[in-house]
């Protein structure tokens, strides 16, 4: 018995020593391969820095359409304030929280903001600048010969270039296709580039997204069901890269970690890319969206355009259309 009360007393001592030694031995640092790669939260919502060019877009931007809105109420009319409202808090209050924001802030050290940043000024702030109106409001409010101007712009050879789905995918997919390249590196460490940019990316999205929302390239009917079926094909064409950068083994702009000290949850290369491949791909397929309601109500307006047309013909026009056609005329 008393044996037994021994061998307890040691076995207690034993295990006491052991969780002494534990204590005592300093627990290692986290790594950053297990930490998580995305920031915290407030992190992400409270970074901020400025930007000089994008402050600069934005007060031109913004005094062009309050100078607009208020040269109207001089001349006795008033713009709806849901318009203006609309373009300054989402139009540009998106692009200030893209380039003010985490994106604009990390887009130099991390990839996946840097295309982040891209795909949002690209796709979204233009979509978003476009609910505010600024075409209709500069034809309210511009001379005949500016009016005339802008309108011949929009309807040039290059907004019907890039005004159409058929020519979206594949631009989407050359713009995307910089991501692959060592160029990429480049413009993100670049600070010429980075200015660059803040003003071009914006411009060519609004070149994408304006002549379809402003109604001004006139497009057959058959034209328009072929762009509503390569809209289809751009559902899957976009997913493409972000899939290629989600499933790489190999960092594609062959840059490594960036030196310096930074937070714990600094992603390695491999792991940035592969967020960046996330997001873009989400990005390029949400935004799909808006334009394949665009195209559907241009569909709709082209239909009921023609069966008006058709109406006001009378039974000789029809059948005189009806033997030309036949004639193969």
């Amino acid at each position: 018995m008393a044996d037994r009360e021994v061998l307890t007393v040691r076995i207690a001592a034993g295990r006491n020593v052991i969780a002494a030694r534990r204590r005592a031995v300093p627990h290692p640092p986290p790594s950053r391969d297990t930490e998580p790669a995305t920031p915290p939260v407030p992190v992400f919502l409270s970074t901020w820095s400025l930007d000089p060019t994008a402050l600069a877009v934005l007060i031109v931007a913004a005094g062009l359409y309050l100078g607009g809105v208020v040269a109207l109420r001089r001349r006795g009319h008033r713009w709806p304030l849901r318009l203006t409202l609309m373009y300054l808090l989402l139009g540009l209050g998106s692009y200030a929280w893209v380039s003010f924001g985490f994106l604009g802030t990390w887009s130099t050290e991390l990839r996946w903001a840097f295309t982040t940043r891209i795909a949002l000024l690209l796709f979204v702030v233009p979509m978003l600048v476009t609910f505010g109106r600024p075409v209709a409001l500069a034809r309210t409010v511009l001379s005949e010969r500016p009016r005339a101007r802008m309108n011949g712009f929009l309807r040039s050879w290059l907004a019907k270039f890039f005004g159409n789905a058929i020519m979206a995918p594949v631009f989407t997919c050359l713009v995307f296709a910089v991501f692959f390249t060592p160029l990429s590196e480049m413009l993100r460490s670049g600070a010429v580039a980075e200015a660059v940019i803040s003003v071009l990316v914006p411009l060519l999205g609004l070149l994408m997204v304006l002549p379809m929302a402003a109604h001004t390239v006139a497009r057959t009917s058959l034209f328009i069901v072929a762009e509503f079926l390569f809209a289809f094909v751009e559902l899957v064409l976009d997913a493409v890269p972000g899939v290629l950068l989600r499933l790489g083994t190999v960092v594609f702009d062959h840059a490594g970690a960036w030196p310096g000290a930074l937070p714990l949850w600094f992603p390695n290369p491999l792991r940035d890319q592969q967020l960046s491949g996330d997001l873009l791909w989400l990005i390029a397929e949400v935004v799909d969206v808006p334009i394949l309601v665009i195209l559907m109500m241009r569909w709709l307006r082209m239909d009921k355009r023609e069966s008006r047309s058709l109406d006001e013909l009378s039974d000789e026009d029809m059948a005189e259309l009806t033997a030309a056609h036949l004639r193969g005329e």
